[in-house]
């Protein structure tokens, strides 16, 4: 078996970076396997980056990670005076040495950069917005993995570090990389875009995902724009046609706007919902069935094949994609059995919410319809307001019985309770005291929707329901 090649060498991040080598003896030519900021992910070759934290801080790892395997380490210049003597010594000790930077996030973020730069002939695609971002590169990629070679961050690895990482998963074969940027705070999709400079760039939506961080949908439609930032006049932005800060999103995009969606997608024919079996997409005279439930999977179909059309797939592989994509943890997965289960809980917020309880309301069903509904966390000052909303879309919904979980919850209880009655209404902060009454209501042929915020970890009442383990 033939060795892969190293990523870099040392000498490579001493070009890409300014920074102090300590000690003084360096071994330039000495290639890097992967890049790293877990001392528990080190393996013989590593560079790790020591990050700086308040709980857990990266530099306190720097010994464990040159014993593990890691041949030269970033040190940020302000923790020097507190870890610096032990970080010398344990480099001097293991034979290997540190670079000191002003700021490790920083260096890696730019050493991410000059990795991408290695590969000029790579179409590089960013996707990016409220909610829908992952299921949209997964789609994506399927489409583009029919025809090209394509590399993509793996589950939702898109913050400050997480996507500067996924992009060392380049190889020289890669013909196009699907990327995700996250945000959790201002100015991160900026940090993001530069890394990555997209070719192509997607909004998926502009939601209240992360409103109680920025304070308004206006504010984080500002800093999802900013995927378009880096763009110098040839590439492209795809903007959804029906979002309301879709006009604001193309104000003075430096590229060309193209637009999805029902209207804007030429080779899109009749769309027919199949229920908790996915839906039927006619695509260029031909049908097709996307497995994903829901009609914002719809759109986010939709998004994924502007993105392949803009680095040149055909008609019959954007079919291949849409049948190929299953559903990731947690995001609209219909586990079927005795009783039926949409597993939509890996984020919440009022519109993801709306839409999972509108599903599960369009369906047809001999059985109760039980919904769990756990908190919408990140909101901050507009979480009441969100919660009260949502109650009473639960109010008006189809569902038999309503659990509701944690404490952003509890102003729910009455809303719907003087809709429903107070007897198909439950609230409980405590996680075994929600499985105890999920468990006596549920029956056979029952639908049963598990929808919150990731904190509120409902996967954890799978078992029950089902008899089997299904946990991150």
């Amino acid at each position: 078996m033939i060795a892969e090649s190293p990523l870099m060498s040392i000498r490579s991040v001493m070009e890409a970076l300014s920074g102090k080598i300590l000690p003084e003896a360096v071994n330039p030519q000495q290639g890097i396997s992967s890049v790293t900021i877990d001392s528990r992910n080190v393996t013989e070759g590593a560079l790790f980056v020591a990050l700086p934290g308040t709980v857990t801080d990266g530099h306190a790892y720097v010994e464990k990670a040159f014993q593990q395997g890691a041949v030269f380490a970033l040190v940020q210049e302000n923790r020097m005076e507190q870890y610096g003597a032990t970080i010398v010594a344990a480099a001097r000790g293991a034979g290997k040495n540190v670079m000191v930077v002003p700021d490790t996030l920083r260096a890696l973020q730019d050493l991410a950069r000059w990795y991408v730069d290695r590969f000029p002939h790579l179409i590089r695609v960013g996707i990016t917005g409220s909610s829908g971002k992952t299921t949209t590169k997964e789609i994506a990629a399927a489409m583009i993995r029919s025809e090209k070679v394509v590399v993509m961050n793996e589950g939702n690895l898109n913050s400050e570090t997480g996507l500067p990482l996924s992009v060392f998963s380049i190889r020289p074969e890669h013909q196009v990389g699907v990327f995700e940027l996250g945000m959790n705070r201002v100015g991160e999709i900026t940090e993001l875009a530069r890394v990555l400079r997209p070719h192509i760039a997607l909004i998926t939506n502009i939601g209240t995902a992360h409103i109680g961080k920025l304070g308004s949908q206006e504010a984080i439609a500002r800093e999802k724009k900013e995927i378009f930032s880096q763009f110098t006049g040839r590439e492209v932005a795809i903007i959804p046609e029906s979002d309301p800060f879709a006009a604001f999103l193309k104000e003075g995009v430096r590229g060309r706007i193209r637009s999805f969606g029902y209207r804007s997608m030429v080779s899109l024919g009749e769309v027919t919902p199949l229920g908790i079996e996915g839906t039927r997409i006619v695509w260029d005279g031909v049908p097709v069935i996307l497995p994903l439930p829901g009609t914002h999977n719809v759109l986010n179909a939709l998004g994924a094949a502007a993105i392949a059309q803009e680095v040149g797939i055909s008609a019959e592989g954007i079919r291949q994609g849409i049948a190929q994509v299953r559903p990731l943890f947690g995001r609209g997965e219909i586990i079927k059995g005795p009783v039926t289960i949409l597993r939509d809980c890996y984020n919440a917020n009022p519109e993801s919410m709306e839409q999972a309880v509108g599903f599960c309301d369009s369906l047809e069903w001999k059985g109760k319809r039980v919904y769990v509904i756990g908190s919408m966390l990140e909101l901050g000052e507009k979480s009441e307001e969100a919660h009260r909303q949502i109650a009473h879309v639960l109010a008006k919904s189809k569902a038999d019985r309503i659990f509701l979980f944690g404490e952003e919850t509890a102003i729910m209880e009455p809303i719907v309770a003087a809709t429903k009655g107070s007897a198909a209404v439950g609230y409980t902060t405590s996680f075994d005291e929600l499985q105890e009454k999920v468990r006596r209501s549920v029956e056979e042929g029952d639908l049963v929707l598990l929808k919150g915020s990731r904190g509120m970890a409902l996967e954890r009442l799978t078992e029950i329901l089902t008899g089997e383990k299904n946990v991150l």
